[in-house]
């Protein structure tokens, strides 16, 4: 009786991991060609502004590949992933020199490529937790595998939050500077870049003086990137 159990419990276990990979692939597959006009990350900021009693107007348009600038382009990958192109979904050599700042006594900064931000956005939640990691790491993968490096870029900044229901880049640059994704200039586009670290605290339109020094760093590294030229590489 226990092993007929058991093997019962087996065998929904497997039927659910199945289905699992199943829904996941189709996800995945779906959003390489629709535009993307949601995320969980925004499900999840609605959520908590219900829970809180406040509203929350969540501002996105998605914009196609060619009217997305390629300055901010440029100016995400040169602040948060300089090795986009080259990697499979995770920089080891990052995670290596996180590992070695934390052991050395500094902070466990964040060591996650856009690739892996536009799993944990697209599909999952924010927080920390292995659960969270080892689903982000699993949607990293099929992202990598079934979509173009174009595409994974396009959708992260089509969704990427830069203020409190604020998302994607049309959004964020209306509401910080008054223009289209189209028409961010080298400055704009470096200021935006320079303040996904924390955007519901930072300002790329009154930026602090970190936000300056990171936005005047960011824009060093485009130039040393080789300028909108690298973008070739995608």
């Amino acid at each position: 009786m226990t092993r007929d159990w058991s093997r019962r419990l087996l065998r929904y276990i497997l039927l659910a991991l199945a289905a699992f990979v199943l829904a996941s692939l189709a996800m995945v597959l779906f959003f390489r060609v629709v535009p993307v006009f949601g995320s969980m990350v925004m499900v999840e900021r609605q959520v908590q502004a219900w829970t809180a009693g406040e509203s929350l107007d969540i501002r996105q348009s998605w914009m196609p590949w060619e009217r997305l600038s390629d300055n901010a382009k440029l100016a995400v990958i040169a602040g948060e992933d300089q090795r986009f192109p080259d990697h499979f979904g995770f920089d080891f050599n990052q995670l290596r020199k996180a590992l070695t700042t934390w052991q050395s006594g500094g902070d466990l900064r964040g060591a996650s490529t856009i690739s892996q931000q536009t799993a944990k956005n697209l599909f999952l939640w924010t927080g920390r937790s292995w659960v969270r990691k080892g689903l982000e790491a699993w949607f990293t993968v099929l992202l990598e595998t079934l979509w173009p490096k174009q595409r994974i870029l396009e959708v992260y900044l089509n969704i990427v939050e830069w203020d409190d229901g604020v998302f994607g880049l049309e959004a964020a640059a209306q509401h910080y500077f008054g223009v289209s994704a189209d028409n961010l200039s080298v400055l704009q586009a470096s200021r935006l870049a320079a303040i996904l670290p924390n955007p519901r605290g930072w300002s790329a339109s009154r930026p602090s003086a970190h936000v300056a020094r990171r936005s005047r760093w960011i824009r060093q590294q485009m130039r040393q990137l080789g300028g909108t030229a690298y973008l070739e590489r995608l």
